[in-house]
């Protein structure tokens, strides 16, 4: 430095570029410590294993690999998303030990609840006992009841205890079982309905509203 100045080299913007250099590299350790402690703690303490589904950060997806430095993902459309350790504040582990499918059903409002959760549990013993099911499904169907009443549809709630991943193929076979069960015994699903309303006008009663169904033959007027 002092024979910069000798020199008559102005060493004061070597300073600051140095300063700034350092600084910005002090920043950048102290992300990768971060990033490498978060990552022991995390191996340490067994918070997600490879093959594991897990959500973290928003995205949901495979564990394909853990290192100390990050998390690597593949989610459901097969894209790699690369969680750095330093980032993760909380893991959401959905295949650690056990996993449970909580489904949904809603029927109409003139339908008995108790016969439909009869039903629901029923189907859901059924598949208990069916071969392709047996070892996913690992406890007794748990009825929870009516969990909402909404606009349109009374809301009833089953949980099953599965094995590990297995909620989202037991929750699919499920709802293809239930459709078929309440569309023998007459269950009515509700769906939206849509109500044509014409209006009045203010200088009388509105004119007729004339809908035609079924097919239109050649010089028919539909007016």
């Amino acid at each position: 430095m002092t024979l910069l100045s000798i020199m008559g080299v102005s060493i004061a913007p070597l300073l600051t570029a140095a300063g700034v250099a350092g600084i910005a590299a002090g920043f950048a350790a102290q992300s990768l410590v971060k990033d490498y402690f978060s990552g022991f703690i995390i191996l340490l303490e067994g918070q997600l294993r490879v093959d594991d589904i897990v959500e973290i950060g928003g995205h949901i997806g495979v564990v394909e690999e853990i290192t100390l430095r990050s998390v690597r993902l593949r989610d459901y459309y097969g894209n790699v998303i690369f969680v750095p350790c330093g980032n993760i504040t909380n893991v959401v582990n959905m295949t650690m030990e056990y996993s449970r499918s909580v489904i949904d059903v809603g029927i109409a409002y003139r339908e008995k609840t108790d016969e439909a959760l009869d039903i629901m549990h029923s189907v859901a013993s059924q598949m208990a006992q069916d071969r392709a099911f047996t070892d996913r499904i690992i406890d007794e169907p748990e009825i929870v009841g009516v969990e909402a009443l909404g606009d349109s549809a009374v809301t009833l709630r089953l949980r099953l205890k599965v094995t590990p991943g297995a909620q989202w193929e037991v929750r699919r076979e499920f709802f293809r079982r239930i459709k078929q069960a309440f569309d023998e015994t007459g269950i009515e699903i509700p769906f939206p309905h849509v109500t044509l309303y014409p209006g009045l006008p203010k200088d009388g009663p509105a004119p007729p509203l004339n809908i035609l169904l079924g097919q239109i033959e050649p010089g028919v007027k539909t007016a």
